[in-house]
């Protein structure tokens, strides 16, 4: 099957995509963008999340032909160019960032976060970012991280 989508702002077409295969496996083994990772297959973690026409999605659950016509946008599609998006460089900066595998799937429940709420208060960075698990951090420093990024896009 060929599938045609928009991913982070540029036309693609994956020729040879079985019936059963994944977004996520498309993204990352069809396309080259390893960024969001394979950890549960299950939507259970988070580390795979990706916006799908804006809405964050576990590509792991997602058919790749459900992409058709559509627009994802992965953690790689955050930058803009060389420069990091300022959750990117928040999670730099505050040390949010370990292991890496559950990296890619909080930076776009953050992102996405900031974007509908650029001032959350604790609760709701909670709440937002529950569906995504990680086990090196304990958490605080990604919670640092989101607050640095709400902080500077406010200007304080």
């Amino acid at each position: 099957m060929r599938v045609s989508f928009t991913v982070n702002g540029s036309r693609e077409t994956v020729d040879g995509v079985w019936e059963g295969e994944s977004l996520l496996y498309v993204l990352r083994e069809r396309m080259g963008l390893p960024g969001s990772k394979n950890a549960c297959e299950q939507g259970e973690c988070g580390s795979c999340t990706v916006y799908l026409d804006g809405t964050p999605v576990c590509a792991c659950l997602v058919a790749a032909g459900q992409a058709e016509g559509r627009r994802v946008r992965t953690v790689e599609g955050l930058a803009e160019g060389d420069r990091l998006a300022p959750i990117q460089q928040a999670f730099v900066d505050a040390g949010a960032v370990q292991c890496g595998f559950c990296t890619p799937g909080l930076l776009v429940q953050a992102h996405d976060l900031l974007e509908h709420r650029p001032d959350p208060s604790d609760a709701e960075i909670r709440e937002a970012l529950a569906g995504n698990l990680c086990r090196c951090t304990g958490y605080e420093k990604i919670l640092d991280a989101v607050r640095l990024a709400a902080a500077r896009k406010a200007g304080t």
